[in-house]
């Protein structure tokens, strides 16, 4: 919000320093985001002087010396000048010695030519104020000697662009800004002086321009006051207006609209005067708009309105959307003559919905947004009528016409001047506090021990006493709060095994290579129905979703890692590996469960080119670092039965992934290759392989630490072993109980120190039905070198137990 230093004068006398004033608005909580000047900046020691005579410089043809008046206290100057344009007696800008000129131009005294020079007569340029260099800035007026400058070339300003917070609607307006500047430097607030003696005229055909107000909508419109102004005559508003509209932005349209601005920019309240020959029926409705009904607003843009937008219309069209903006229809014009002044209150809620929804936010929508008091409409209007009679002429009409009512205000805070020492940490006096609660307006009832403060309606961000106490620092001054140590005490305590999961996944896949993508936990219905499903989309659905692309609670991270992915490709920054820790939500039997997840992909086609073929990253590449990951979540992937996806899920590549979904251990997982369809529609190049370990915040646990054990000094023995099995049956069930029945044949004997899986075939010699998986077992003992025939002996055991116990053939 732009702020003007001319204007806020109007209302508190303020220190010539702008940079002293900024200092005080960003202490008081408004940050100051820039500052501008226009016309003549403040400087000091530069004043209003007379030539008293002129004589040539006795060393340089091109120099005269003059005699200087600068009025009582100063006397008279001698100063060297080259400009010819003055004669003696005209007044002139001096800049004294000390004065710092636009620019950073230090005047100080000194010798021309071996002559003393007390100072500089100054041109417009050398002020900033325009562009003439070529002689002395000549004052008209004949201003008085010794008055500063500032003074006399009042056309400048400094316009503060200030961060106002939410929470503070009052200070959208110069006179709110005005009074924080006022407690701040302890100085008297003046209010704009209204004359309550216009008169009211009232004529038997006063109703042929306008005959009422009607709220058909009322919870949204809680108060509207119109009032009808004749025989007004449309023109330029009064200079001084324009210069301030103009100092903060705004363009000067004509009288009538001028002072709508003006008022809103000094008071905070919006408002709008409609021609009201415009207004057919001559009554005004407010009502909520109609599905695919459109208007003309002012910027003559066609909006498409909706049944929640809260509409002023007449008996047949819209003439406004409430809080926002006017339409076309119904502007005040050149040769309107009547018109009607709407001063309204809006519910907050409403006017942001609609601001948003039409993608249009006005200075009146802005303040709407963030609450009007409606306490405040009456002298508002009063102020808005009074200007308009004031520069426009035309008779108020007696009839007011107000639909709803001020809700009663009567709000006070209990406080104690010892509990606000206590929170703030230092010793403050009543009186202190006192003085800066009612600097503040609010009205302080004191006794010994407890305090009553009222809150006026304008405050109704003050409802606590800490509240209170932050307004009593505000005022203090923060940079007066002494310094102090900290007291507190240190406590230890490990971190959640959330926060401990997730940081440990997190460093595992960084070394991995992975670059960490954060994406939002709210997702759209299209994204979450086309890679989930329509069940999951219905019941992870928000029902009062903040926008049309955050209605879903997300079922996965996965949807959110390829576009990353695509973002990256599209950009050419050669990153393909990304991975993403956050929170996901599934539907089971009717209830939404929320789990911790990792996810990662990797994807085979990067931008980079290279002289030789890079590895490809396979399903075997995938299952290895959720496995890991896994392992420190303090789960076991092998306890559990994995098996190919589901053929209904749409996410992944049918045939080239598994999944583990143990709803009673809390756990899912899923590893493979996406769906390409998907990632092709999605105009991501080449194949993605990913993987996604989900799992219930209460069944993560440390896993369990790898303790030191004794090694065998023998060397080992090993033993290969073929197998034949259905070409469906997965190759860990197979490892699995192999595994079981080797620890038994070697029981008391030796250990099995290793069996892995180095070869599947299929193909000749194996029947269409059937694959071979080979594996190498590996024995070593504790005490012995082993020897061939007790080796043999427990291979022989091994095989026997096989043909006897499982369905496996042993491939010779």
């Amino acid at each position: 919000m732009k702020v003007s230093l001319n204007w806020l004068k109007r209302h508190v006398d303020l220190p010539e320093k702008p940079d002293e004033i900024a200092d005080a608005l960003t202490l008081l909580g408004f940050e100051v985001d820039d500052i501008e000047t226009t016309g003549l900046e403040p400087l000091e020691n530069v004043v209003v002087g007379e030539v008293l005579d002129r004589q040539q410089h006795p060393n340089a043809d091109r120099l005269g010396v003059c005699r200087v008046a600068l009025g009582e206290g100063v006397g008279e100057k001698s100063i060297v000048c080259g400009a010819t344009n003055y004669k003696v007696g005209d007044r002139v800008p001096v800049a004294l010695p000390g004065a710092k000129l636009p620019g950073g131009f230090k005047i100080k005294r000194s010798k021309l030519r071996g002559v003393e020079s007390d100072g500089m007569m100054c041109s417009g340029k050398e002020l900033g104020v325009s562009e003439d260099a070529e002689g002395l800035l000549i004052l008209d007026g004949n201003p008085q000697l010794g008055t500063p400058i500032n003074e006399v070339l009042t056309d400048s300003d400094t316009v503060y662009n200030l961060e106002v917070t939410p929470n503070r609607p009052d200070c959208l307006s110069h006179i709110g800004i005005a009074r924080e500047l006022a407690a701040w430097f302890k100085r008297d607030l003046r209010y704009p002086e209204i004359n309550d003696d216009h008169p009211l005229e009232e004529r038997p055909d006063s109703h042929s321009i306008f005959s009422g107000v009607s709220v058909d909508c009322p919870e949204d419109c809680p108060l509207y006051m119109a009032t009808v102004i004749r025989g007004v005559e449309i023109g330029p508003s009064p200079e001084w207006m324009q210069e301030l509209l103009t100092s903060v932005g705004l363009r000067p349209i004509n009288n009538v609209v001028d002072v709508t601005n003006f008022v809103m920019l000094e008071l905070g309240n919006p408002m709008h005067a409609f021609d009201a020959r415009d207004i057919q029926g001559g009554k005004i409705r407010v009502r909520l708009g109609f599905d695919g009904e459109t208007m003309t607003t002012l910027d003559d843009e066609e909006r498409k309105l909706s049944s929640r937008m809260v509409m002023i219309a007449d008996e047949n069209r819209a003439l406004a959307v409430g809080g926002v903006m006017g339409g076309q229809n119904s502007e005040v014009k050149e040769d309107t003559t009547d018109i009607v002044l709407e001063v309204a209150c809006f519910k907050p809620s409403t006017i942001r919905w609609v601001s948003k929804s039409l993608g249009l936010s006005t200075d009146s929508s802005y303040r709407f947004e963030r609450g009007v008091d409606p306490h405040s409409l009456k002298f508002a209007t009063d102020r808005a009528v009074e200007l308009i009679l004031e520069t426009a002429g035309g008779e108020i009409c007696a009839n007011e016409y107000v639909e709803g009512g001020v809700p009663a205000w009567e709000s006070e805070i209990a406080l104690s001047p010892d509990w606000v020492r206590q929170k703030a940490g230092f010793e403050i006096s009543d009186d202190e506090i006192e003085s800066s609660l009612e600097a503040l307006e609010l009205e302080v009832a004191t006794s010994h021990s407890d305090w009553k403060v009222g809150i006026p309606s304008h405050r109704g961000d003050l409802d606590r006493p800490i509240d209170l106490l932050e307004e009593i620092l505000r005022m203090y001054g923060t940079h007066r709060i002494p310094s102090g140590s900290v007291a507190a005490t240190a406590t230890t305590r490990n971190d959640s095994p959330i926060t401990g999961f997730v940081r440990k996944a997190s460093d595992f896949l960084v070394g991995q290579n992975f670059s960490e993508a954060v994406n939002y936990t709210l997702r759209s219905q299209d994204e979450q129905t086309l890679w989930a499903s329509h069940v999951s989309a219905k019941e992870l659905a928000l029902r009062n979703p903040i926008s049309e692309d955050q209605t879903q609670l997300r079922h996965s991270l996965l949807p959110g890692l390829l576009e990353t992915l695509k973002i990256n490709q599209s950009r050419n920054t050669g990153a393909t590996r990304f991975f993403e820790t956050g929170r996901s939500f599934r539907e089971v039997n009717g209830k939404v469960m929320e789990m911790i997840s990792v996810a990662f992909l990797v994807c085979s086609e990067g931008a980079e080119r290279t002289w030789r073929e890079s590895r490809q990253e396979d399903y075997f590449w995938a299952k290895k670092r959720i496995e890991r990951i896994a392992q420190i979540a303090g789960v076991d992937l092998d306890r559990f039965p994995i098996k190919p996806v589901d053929t209904n899920n749409a996410a992944w590549q049918e045939g080239h992934c598994s999944e583990i979904e143990e709803p009673k251990a809390g756990i899912s997982v899923r590893i493979g290759l996406m769906n390409l369809a998907r990632t092709k529609e999605m105009d991501i190049r080449g194949e993605v392989r990913a993987g996604i370990f989900s799992i219930l915040p209460e069944r993560l646990h440390d896993p369990k630490r790898v303790k030191f054990a004794p090694f065998s000094h023998y060397p080992s023995s090993s033993k290969d072993l073929a197998l034949v099995v259905d070409k469906n049956e997965q190759s860990g069930n197979v490892l699995r109980s192999v595994s079981k029945i080797a620890i038994k044949a070697t029981k008391g004997q030796f250990d099995l120190e290793d069996l892995h899986v180095f070869d599947v075939y299929e193909g000749i010699g194996i029947s269409d039905d059937k694959k071979s998986i080979a594996f190498s077992m590996t024995f070593r003992s504790m005490e012995r070198t082993l020897k061939d025939k007790e080796v043999n002996q427990a291979f022989d055991a091994i095989q026997n137990e096989i043909r006897e116990k499982t369905a496996y053939e042993i491939r010779d």
